[in-house]
């Protein structure tokens, strides 16, 4: 049997910010003097991002105005793990229902109550009882719907939730997966000026994505699972980290991990063409998760695509930034919305990558009933 995916749906938090509005509060978080301060911005606007979604209105907020944020010079006393944790849980649960529910809307001829399988996963937070159970009870999900959680894999854990999800309608007719992937990474800014810090201060932004898979095609047009192919590139493992700390978590994402991508993405993407005696010329579409501007640059090069090929990858990036887990869901959505009746079997070559330096693949194709 194969696995199709049946349909996805995406949410974001209420407040979208523009980049450079996002920088502002940056610059004056960071008691930046004017020369730092232009440097951000110039950060800032080379980001490929226009705008960004989060949790916390603060950040288009000026000191003084701040919910969440203490209103003194520097944030000063900094929010601890407990106080991102508190959002987190405040947070998760609706952004996670709001996606859950918009993917289900598109297959009306199943019932909540036919769901077996509930993944959910996140790298920017955890609490148990969990967003799993709230989830259940939320969505009415049956209460013996098998339960697995996802924690703390990066960018690309949506991969390894739709491993679980392939493998599961594999063994089981009658499964029913649904994943939901949320993400609130604007939870976790720290004050420090590193060029990592700064960064991944620029990038990364809150959103949610759920995906229906199942054993057959419930929908006039889905997207048939064809292959994976994950590999490692250990000289990237201190390029690319998520660490617990007191006040957040801390992302390590070093100005060598493009390079680092760009090496290892030849190689990966021959050993998965070549499960299905593929060639990268017969590949006409793409989801690629933008981790950032320069990492989709440096594989369109080293793969000879365009940045038409990408422009689904550029969309999600302008629109939302980077969603870790969640980002190339909504990547795949805004391709799916492009599709027309006549691609039957089209393949589609879709990458993430994430700590390890870890590059992980999937093929899918293109199916309509």
């Amino acid at each position: 049997m194969k696995s199709y995916l049946c349909a996805i749906g995406t949410a974001n938090p209420p407040h979208a910010f523009p980049q450079q509005q996002i920088a502002d509060f940056m610059a004056e978080a960071l008691q930046l003097d004017q020369d730092d301060t232009r440097k951000l911005k110039a950060l800032y606007r080379v980001s490929g991002i226009d705008q960004r979604h989060t949790a916390l209105p603060d950040y288009g907020r000026q000191n003084g105005e701040y919910e969440f944020y203490p209103n003194t010079p520097g944030l000063e006393p900094f929010p601890t793990v407990g106080d991102r944790m508190q959002e987190y849980r405040k947070n998760a649960l609706p952004l996670s229902v709001a996606a859950a529910e918009e993917c289900l809307a598109q297959v009306p001829d199943i019932d909540v109550s036919q769901i077996t399988h509930l993944i959910t996963v996140s790298c920017t937070g955890m609490y148990a009882p969990g967003l799993d159970i709230e989830l259940v009870e939320a969505l009415g999900l049956p209460s013996q719907v098998q339960r697995t959680c996802i924690y703390f894999m990066g960018c690309y854990a949506a991969f390894n939730a739709l491993k679980v999800a392939d493998t599961i309608c594999r063994a089981d007719a009658h499964a029913r997966v649904l994943i939901v992937c949320t993400e609130l990474c604007t939870l976790h800014f720290q004050k420090q000026q590193q060029s990592d810090h700064l960064v991944s201060n620029s990038l990364f932004a809150d959103g949610a994505a759920a995906v229906l898979v199942s054993p057959k095609p419930l929908s006039p047009l889905s997207l048939r699972v064809d292959a994976f192919h994950c590999d490692l590139a250990p000289s990237g493992h201190k390029d690319m980290a998520w660490h617990i700390h007191d006040f957040g978590f801390e992302m390590t994402l070093s100005s060598y991990v493009p390079a680092l991508i760009k090496q290892g993405i030849g190689q990966l993407t021959q050993s998965l063409l070549q499960k299905l005696n593929l060639k990268l010329e017969e590949v006409e579409l793409f989801a690629i998760h933008p981790g950032g501007r320069k990492i989709l640059e440096v594989i369109e090069e080293a793969l000879g695509l365009t940045a038409k090929d990408n422009r689904h990858a550029y969309q999600v990036l302008r629109q939302f930034g980077n969603m870790s887990s969640a980002t190339v869901l909504f990547v795949l959505r805004a391709l799916w919305q492009e599709l027309q009746p006549g691609r039957h079997e089209a393949p589609i070559l879709s990458f993430a990558f994430g700590p390890g330096l870890t590059l992980e693949s999937m093929l899918l194709s293109v199916h309509y009933v």
